[in-house]
């Protein structure tokens, strides 16, 4: 196994495509990323130094200028799979059948990216609430949407649970998969794992520097050998543990951290104690033999299962499922806002898969002349 994907023709466009969490899935999988596009400046930073073979460019998607600069830089490149987060704030209803409201543009982006390239197919990243906003509407109305525009549209019945599909998190998050009508119907790929078999925060993080001692450095080294198959999964071409340092703590906060017991939160402190931040994560200290809560934008909410801290952001990031040679750059708050924005490599790494193996075998089943699409098997 190696992280060089192996040879595909199917080309990917990244809209809203952050520090790369969507692009690293399908790169795993054999696809050819050619562009990401996004606003945040140091999240594209680290984009693209990951995938230095990628072009990745600063443009505000809710503009038509914004696709001017796709262009001159896909130039005469197909475009084969369109893949993107993007924000659903401030989302407005205008009609059962259309998303055209100058408020939906950061949607309307991914409407027109499809209308442009007429992409084989295109895979959407939502949080869950966006299945129930307005009562369902707006999920009708995407559906509707880019079924006017030739599409078969296929929207996870409930929201994926990326601990599912070997990823040591609880979190939740929607897609939305569209095929070219002719080449069938997405099928919601198959669990991976079971609540026997996920992925522990233990096993996913257990071989990394306590830090008990010391901060740490942002260029460190691996005080022992992987301690489980998740940990030979993430290290696999690294020789260099990067972003593991960890923050700096005052005494008061430090002691009521330690009162937290494993699993715990808040509600398991004494009276008195913590006062200032009681709400649904606050003081919650991971369970070593299950996997994490939903990795968030900040870090000071989360504790580490064992010591007295905040995750690192290398922490964080395994338990994301990036690959340990993936890089972070920017400030701490900068890192930690693209760990937690991304989508984990390894659900869409399984996403990505299975959107392979169903263009095949659909081309295929149509006597087209199907193209020799190969899955790497980095993930496994």
């Amino acid at each position: 196994m190696n992280n060089k994907t192996l040879a595909s023709n199917l080309n990917v466009l990244d809209l809203f495509c952050g520090c790369g969490g969507l692009s690293q899935g399908f790169i795993q999988a054999g696809y050819n990323v050619i562009l990401g596009v996004d606003f945040d400046e140091a999240a594209l930073q680290t984009f693209k130094y990951n995938h230095n073979e990628t072009q990745a460019i600063k443009a505000d998607l809710s503009t038509d200028e914004a696709f001017l600069d796709i262009e001159k830089n896909i130039g005469s490149k197909n475009v084969d799979i369109i893949i993107a987060g993007p924000p659903c704030q401030g989302f407005s209803l205008t009609g059962s059948r259309d998303i055209n409201d100058s408020r939906n543009s950061l949607y309307l982006a991914v409407v027109k990216a499809v209308k442009r390239y007429r992409p084989k197919a295109f895979l959407i990243e939502n949080v869950p609430g966006m299945a129930t906003l307005y009562n369902g509407k707006v999920k009708e109305q995407i559906i509707n949407t880019f079924q006017d525009l030739g599409y078969n549209v296929t929207v996870t019945d409930r929201p994926l649970l990326a601990a599912d599909y070997g990823v040591p998190q609880m979190r939740k998050r929607m897609f939305f998969v569209g095929f070219q009508k002719d080449l069938g119907n997405f099928e919601i790929p198959n669990p991976t794992n079971t609540p026997e078999t996920y992925v522990t925060c233990e096993q996913a993080i257990s071989d990394l520097p306590s830090l008990e001692d010391e901060l740490g450095k942002e260029n460190d080294y691996y005080p022992v050998d992987p301690q489980s198959d998740y940990q030979k999964m993430m290290r696999i071409n690294a020789d260099t543990l990067y972003n593991h340092t960890a923050t700096k703590h005052t005494e008061y906060v430090k002691s009521v951290i330690s009162q937290v017991p494993e699993g715990g939160n808040y509600k398991d402190l004494p009276p008195g104690v913590g006062e200032s931040r009681k709400f649904n994560e606050a003081w919650t200290r991971y369970h070593s033999k299950r996997p994490s809560r939903t990795i968030d934008t900040g870090h000071r909410n989360h504790f580490h299962y064992k010591y007295n801290r905040v995750p690192t952001i290398r922490e964080n990031a395994r338990l994301q499922s990036f690959p340990d040679d993936f890089v972070f750059l920017g400030t701490k708050t900068q890192q930690n806002r693209q760990v937690g924005n991304a989508v984990p490599p390894l659900l869409t790494y399984n996403l990505a898969k299975q959107i392979l193996n169903q263009l095949q075998s659909s081309e295929k089943k149509n006597n087209l002349a199907p193209q020799e699409y190969q899955v790497s098997t980095s993930f496994e």
